[in-house]
C-alpha cells in the first residue's frame, strides 16, 4: 500500500471531562485541566497523535482480522485480502488500532494458545512504525455467541441471566469473563447485548438479548458494563445501537428495517443505551438497520450521521468510543461500495471501523478522503483521540501483553466454575409440568435424549448418566428427516423417559412433527428448548417443557439437576410467549415461571 511521507500534526485541545447523562450535551467551552487520571489520557493522547502520520492515524481508525492460530501463520485468505502472509505483516503494513480473534477463523485453540497469539499481535505492534499498542478484542457475550470456550468458564448467555433477574450474577458473570479475557490478552469484549428483543422472530439477536422488557435490559446491561470494566478492567461494548430488537431480518445477510416511531425508541430501545453511558461504557457499536423514525433517508444507522452524532452523541451524551458493526455484513454493504461504506461511517461520527470486507479499498478511500479534504484531518484526530484514551484509561498502552504462565491461573480456575454453576442453576425456568410430572428419579431408569444438536444430546446424556440413569444420546437435528424421526420414536418405546431438545421450532419445521410422535408413545416425554422459549407456542400441549435459553454445558448440567429435582427451577420468563396463531394473546407472560 502506498504511504504518503511522515508529517507532524498539530495536538487537539485540551479534552473535555465527560459528563454522562440521558439529556442532550450543552454545546459550551470544555473545561480546563481535566483532573488525575483524565489528564494523564489526554496528555498521552496528545503527545502520541504529534508524532504520527496521517496514514498512521487512519489505520487506529480500523479493527482488522487474519486467518491463523498465531501472528506469523501464513494463509492465502490473508494474501487475497490484504496482500500480506500473516498478522504480523498485516500489523506491519497497516498499523491497525485494533484486531479481533475469531475461533471460527482459526484464531482460537486453548487460551494459552490466545494469549501466545494476542502478544504476537502486540509485538508486530509494537514493531510498526508507530508503535502503537493494540486493542484485541472478541465478541465473548456467553451462551450462542461464545468464541472461546471450555476450559474457560462458561455462561449460559443474556437471556439466561435475564430469567434470573439478578443485577449481581449478571456483574459477576461479566467479571468472570472479562477477568479470563485480560488474562488471555483480550482487553475489549464486544458485549453486552443492549438490545431488547421484543420480536420473537428475530434471527439475530434473540437469546443474546436480556429481554423484551426495556427497563430488565437496562438495569442488566449497566451491570455487565460494570463488570466488566470495573471489575474486570477491560473495555465493555455496548450494542447494537439504536436497538436491533424488533427485527425479522439479519444484518448479516440482508437490511433489517425497524418500524418503531420516534416514541417507541424513545421507550424500547433508548433506555438499556442510555443505562450503559451512565455506566460509564467505554464503547458502543452501531447496527446496520434502517430506522425511519431517527432518518428518512434509507441509509442503515452506521452510516446516518442523524443517528450517530444527533442521538448517540449529542441527545445521549455518549463520548467514548463507537465502533461499527462488522463492515463485511450484507446489510452496510447493499447501498454504497466497500470504500466508501468506510467513509459515510466515519462522516456520521463512528470512531472504529470493523472488519471491513475490502481493507485495501477501504483505507485508500480514507486516505483519499482526507488528501481531497472531504474528510478533515481534525475530523480523523478528534476519533483518534478517543480510541487513544481509551486504549491508555484501561492500561492497554502500559500492559499490552500478558504472561503466558499465568493465563490457567485465572482462566477456568475452580471459583469461576463454581460461581458458573450457582449462576446458571438460578436461570433454567419451568413452564409447563402437568400433573407433576417433575422431577423425575432416573436413577436405574432408560433415558433417551433426542432432538437438536450431537454434543447438546451427549453432554446431556452424561449429565443424566452421572445421575445414576442409563442415558443415550440420538440427535436429530434441526430439520429432522422421516427417517430420523421414526428412529427416535423406536429408541423413545424402549425408553422410560425420553428428552427432545428444541431449537428454533417454527410452523414449518419437522421438530413439531418429531415432538408430536415421541408424544403419542409410553415414554415420559420431557420437552426443553435450548435457544429460543418461543418453541413452545408450536408444540401444542406437551406436558413438560423447559427452557434453558442455552445449549452451553452450564445450562446443560442445570438442566438435569431440575429434570432430576436435584434442584427446584427459579427461572422467569424474561419475554412474553405469545400465541402462534393468534399474535395478540400472550400464553404465559413475562414472569412466568413454575416451581416446587
Amino acid at each position: 500500500m502506498h504511504r504518503r511521507p511522515l508529517r507532524a500534526v498539530a495536538a487537539l485541545t485540551a479534552a473535555v471531562a465527560l459528563a454522562i447523562t440521558g439529556a442532550p450535551m450543552a454545546a459550551s467551552a470544555a473545561p480546563a485541566s481535566p483532573p488525575g487520571h483524565e489528564r494523564a489520557a489526554a496528555a498521552y493522547a496528545q503527545t502520541t497523535m504529534a508524532s504520527m502520520t496521517v496514514e498512521q492515524k487512519i489505520g487506529q481508525l480500523f479493527i482488522l482480522f487474519a486467518y491463523g492460530p498465531t501472528a506469523t501463520t501464513d494463509d492465502p485468505r490473508n494474501t487475497a485480502l490484504y496482500g500480506e502472509a500473516d498478522a504480523a505483516d498485516i500489523i506491519s503494513e497497516y498499523e491497525p488500532g485494533g484486531f479481533i480473534l475469531f475461533s471460527a477463523r482459526d484464531n482460537v485453540t486453548d487460551p494459552v494458545q490466545v494469549a501466545t497469539l494476542a502478544n504476537g499481535l502486540q509485538d508486530a505492534a509494537q514493531q510498526a512504525g508507530a508503535g502503537i499498542p493494540l486493542l484485541v478484542s472478541t465478541d465473548q457475550e456467553q451462551g450462542i455467541v461464545t468464541r472461546i470456550g471450555s476450559p474457560a468458564t462458561l455462561f449460559p448467555g443474556s437471556m439466561a441471566l435475564g430469567a434470573g433477574r439478578s443485577a449481581k450474577d449478571t456483574r459477576k458473570a461479566a467479571a468472570i469473563t472479562g477477568q479470563e479475557l485480560a488474562a488471555m490478552g483480550v482487553q475489549q469484549n464486544n458485549a453486552p447485548d443492549a438490545d431488547v428483543n421484543v420480536n420473537p422472530d428475530n434471527p439475530v439477536i434473540g437469546v443474546r438479548s436480556f429481554s423484551s422488557d426495556p427497563a430488565l435490559v437496562s438495569e442488566l446491561t449497566a451491570a455487565a458494563v460494570q463488570g466488566y470494566q470495573d471489575d474486570a478492567g477491560i473495555v465493555a461494548t455496548a450494542k447494537h445501537f439504536p436497538g436491533h430488537g424488533d427485527t425479522a431480518t439479519d444484518s448479516h445477510t440482508g437490511l433489517p428495517l425497524i418500524t418503531h416511531t420516534l416514541e417507541q425508541w424513545q421507550q424500547i430501545d433508548a433506555p438499556p443505551f442510555k443505562a450503559a453511558i451512565a455506566a460509564g461504557v467505554d464503547s458502543i457499536m452501531t447496527a446496520h438497520i434502517v430506522v425511519p423514525a431517527l432518518d428518512d433517508s434509507g441509509d442503515p444507522a452506521t452510516l446516518s450521521k442523524k443517528i450517530v452524532t444527533g442521538q448517540l452523541r449529542d441527545a445521549l451524551g455518549f463520548q467514548g468510543v463507537i465502533v461499527t458493526d462488522g463492515l463485511e455484513m450484507a446489510a452496510v454493504r447493499q447501498k454504497y461500495g466497500d470504500g466508501e461504506v468506510a467513509v459515510r461511517a466515519l462522516e456520521a461520527g463512528v470512531d472504529q471501523l470493523l472488519l471491513p470486507a475490502a481493507p485495501q479499498e477501504a483505507y485508500r478511500a480514507v486516505e483519499d478522503a482526507v488528501a481531497t479534504g472531504r474528510i478533515t484531518e481534525q475530523r480523523i484526530d478528534e476519533s483518534v483521540e478517543r480510541i487513544l484514551k481509551m486504549k491508555y484509561d484501561q492500561g492497554v498502552t502500559k500492559h499490552a501483553k500478558v504472561d503466558t504462565g499465568k493465563v490457567m491461573n485465572v482462566v477456568g480456575k475452580n471459583s469461576s466454575l463454581r460461581a458458573a454453576e450457582k449462576i446458571t442453576d438460578r436461570t433454567t425456568t419451568l413452564i409447563r409440568n402437568e400433573n407433576g410430572a417433575l422431577p423425575v428419579a432416573v436413577d436405574g431408569k432408560k433415558v433417551l435424549v433426542t432432538g437438536y444438536g450431537v454434543v447438546t444430546g451427549q453432554t446431556l446424556a452424561g449429565e443424566l448418566t452421572a445421575r445414576g440413569a442409563d442415558a443415550t444420546a440420538l440427535s436429530t437435528g434441526t430439520a429432522p428427516t422421516q427417517a430420523q424421526i421414526d428412529q427416535a420414536v423406536a429408541a423413545a418405546q424402549t425408553s422410560d423417559v425420553t428428552v427432545v431438545l428444541t431449537n428454533g421450532v417454527t410452523a414449518t419445521s419437522t421438530q413439531k412433527a418429531l415432538v408430536a410422535a415421541l408424544d403419542a408413545t409410553d415414554s415420559q416425554l420431557v420437552v426443553v428448548g435450548v435457544r429460543n422459549p418461543y418453541d413452545i407456542n408450536q408444540l401444542g400441549d406437551v406436558d413438560d417443557y423447559i427452557a434453558t435459553y442455552s445449549y452451553a454445558a452450564p445450562a446443560l448440567a442445570s438442566l438435569a439437576k431440575v429434570i432430576t429435582g436435584e434442584i427446584s427451577p427459579t427461572g422467569k420468563l424474561p419475554v412474553d410467549i405469545y400465541s402462534a396463531d393468534d399474535p395478540t394473546q400472550i400464553l404465559y407472560p413475562f414472569g412466568y415461571g413454575l416451581t416446587w
